[in-house]
């Protein structure tokens, strides 16, 4: 068992960090970048996919609690982050915090539940940036037979002389009395959009991480910019129809059903564990720790600053949105289209469309940059194969890591649905909060000599809050996640029983592999 707790030395840990060459990766990442990033990857799920998702099933208007109990169990835990990542500036994440605090069992279990996070975060907003270019094409005239523009189990129905998405055209089939039944229906089979998403990002990633950053920046831009005309419109419809706030609005929280999390405040704590992963971008910004100029100054900036921006726009979206569209009718992959297109202002649609694909994409490029760095650390540590860690001679990344994750998150993207992909990102991310948490109190103790650039206030309070508030969010996720977690952790173990054991190169006592 103790070989199970063997920790990596911090001071080896600190060595990789200053590593530099043509085999290491590159630093060319400042504050912006790193702020953007957080705002890349923030930016998109929550505001552009979830939003709609979780106010229909679960809180009405009340998202917008779910929101708010999202963001404070966020800063809990952001603070523990951006202590670390000041701390110990490699890629890994919470990965690698948990090697060096609690020990190489914790290491692999925080290892494998980041890569389905990522893998499933990333699904997840390719899910819904799909549908946001399905609906662009549609405005444009090009459409797609059902069978390739959903996956399996999404409903056509052929309305109008087309083959529609059933969620996107529900409420106009309500409010003509159309039943869904007596159309024709036709089911995806292939998602094949949200399979070009993703290999498109990966390549972009291969690319360089300069080339990725700017990149980011520039549809983090668009986006925001997007997002502030979308609440300058919807704000001046709501102004001139206050009738839709009286009927969208009320109740705002709605009663619950007599089962757990659906509505009530039982709603909203479901809801909040649920749009939780949305706000994983600055966990994702911590990968990048290797990558950046000068990680004790800027990392705790991009953490934090990334988190502040987002939870402010995201809270007054949600507003907005369910003013504008009964919280019933929001069960939709493009739910701020469907919202501006209530507003009248058809030019309004097409640009908001064109800002949530920017911004979706952007946050698809963070989350497989996130899992891709995990696998880099995971590889260079021998938990898994070496090919893992090979760094590209000429743009200096792990491309052999990114386009394995590449290949495998556009296959998920392809083939899962929505909501089944969102729960397992949070209930991984819950997790990894959890563990940062736990070892910013083991480290304060067991080294509290080392320099600290930036340093968490309030100890122990800020990472007790950030554990239980998480423990409360996992525990208002459906059983289902749970018992997927569980089959997922237990894979796991099987893996590192049989392969990463044997082949830890801190069991055997030797330094990190370096990269090819």
């Amino acid at each position: 068992m103790a070989n199970l707790l063997l920790k990596k030395p911090l001071d080896t840990i600190l060595h990789e960090a200053a590593e530099t060459g043509e085999h290491t990766l590159k630093r060319s990442l400042g504050a912006t970048n790193l702020v953007s990033l957080g705002i890349g990857a923030i930016i998109g799920t929550g505001i552009f996919v979830l939003t709609g998702t979780v106010a229909a099933e679960h809180s009405g208007p009340g998202v917008v609690y779910s929101f708010i109990i999202s963001a404070i169990a966020c800063v809990f835990a952001g603070l523990c982050y951006a202590e670390f990542a000041a701390m110990i500036p490699v890629a890994g994440s919470a990965y690698t915090y948990g090697y060096a605090t609690l020990g190489e069992i914790f290491a692999w279990i925080i290892g494998w539940d980041l890569i389905l996070e990522y893998a499933c975060g990333a699904a997840t907003v390719c899910s819904g940036w799909s549908g946001y270019v399905l609906s662009l094409g549609q405005d444009l005239g090009i459409r797609l037979p059902p069978a390739i523009a959903g996956v399996p189990g999404s409903t056509f129905v052929y309305f109008q002389g087309h083959w529609e998405y059933l969620g996107r055209v529900a409420k106009k089939l309500s409010e003509l009395g159309i039943d869904p039944a007596t159309l024709p229906q036709k089911h995806g089979v292939f998602n094949v959009i949200a399979f070009l998403g993703i290999m498109f990002a990966t390549t972009i990633l291969i690319i360089g991480i300069r080339e990725s950053a700017n990149f980011n920046n520039f549809i983090v831009l668009v986006k925001v910019s997007v997002l502030l005309i979308f609440l300058a419109l919807g704000g001046i419809t709501l102004m001139h129809h206050r009738e839709l706030l009286a009927a969208n609005w009320h109740p705002f929280l709605p009663p619950n059903t007599g089962k757990f999390g659906d509505f009530g405040w039982s709603g909203a704590l479901r809801g909040a564990g649920l749009i939780f992963f949305a706000y994983i971008g600055f966990d994702a910004v911590s990968t990048a720790a290797q990558e950046a100029k000068n990680p004790k100054r800027d990392m705790p900036m991009g953490i934090l600053g990334s988190l502040a921006v987002c939870t402010v726009l995201y809270i007054a979206v949600a507003l907005v949105l369910t003013g504008l569209i009964n919280y019933k009718f929001l069960d939709v992959p493009d739910a701020l289209a469907v919202g501006i297109d209530a507003t009248g202002y058809k030019w309004g649609s097409l640009l908001v469309k064109i800002g949530a694909l920017g911004g979706l994409t952007s946050t698809m490029i963070v989350m497989l940059l996130g899992q891709s760095r995990v696998f880099f650390s995971m590889a260079k540590d021998g938990l898994l194969p070496e090919a893992f860690s090979k760094v590209h001679p000429k743009f200096r990344t792990p491309w052999i890591s990114s386009l394995t994750v590449g290949i495998v998150v556009a296959t998920f993207a392809s083939l899962v649905p929505l909501n089944s992909l969102d729960e397992m990102t949070s209930i991984g991310t819950l997790m990894a909060f959890i563990i940062v948490c736990c070892g910013i109190m083991v480290l304060r103790k067991t080294r509290p000599d080392l320099p600290r650039p930036f340093r968490a206030p309030f100890m122990p309070v800020t990472p007790i809050l950030g554990i239980l508030v998480s423990f409360a969010m996992m525990a208002g996720l459906p059983g289902i996640t749970w018992i997927r977690l569980v089959v997922w952790l237990a894979v796991g173990m099987v893996v590192y029983f049989t392969y990463s054991r044997s082949h830890s190169r801190v069991q055997r006592g030797l330094p990190p592999a370096a990269p090819e």
